[in-house]
């Protein structure tokens, strides 16, 4: 199993709408994280600055993420709240894990 760490960036004044769009998450895009492995998913903000994580067995199953039709109909939803690349894809920064206590 591997652990995933990455940070993205809010734009300001959107904290709450992305708040209040993670608590109405899409029921079929929770099943599409899933359907490729993806678990124990959380996303943590401060002020602007957002991390998350999670859990996944094959990493190299996040590639498929981005040619799925409904990812990309959620990062068209969210781009206007964070920044993004020009596919609408959140600009994401990949984290090492520097300590892991099991």
């Amino acid at each position: 199993m591997a652990r995933v760490g990455f940070s993205m960036q809010l734009k300001a004044g959107n904290e709450v709408e992305y708040k209040k769009r993670h608590d109405e998450i899409w029921p079929d895009l929770q099943d599409l994280l899933k359907e490729v492995g993806i678990r124990n998913y959380s996303i943590y903000r401060q002020r602007l600055s957002l991390f998350g994580y999670l859990e996944i067995d094959d990493p190299s199953a996040l590639e498929r993420l981005p040619e799925e039709e409904l990812m990309k109909k959620w990062w068209r939803y969210m781009e206007p709240l964070m920044e993004c690349n020009e596919d609408s894809s959140p600009k994401m920064t990949d984290l090492e894990e520097t300590f892991h206590l099991d």
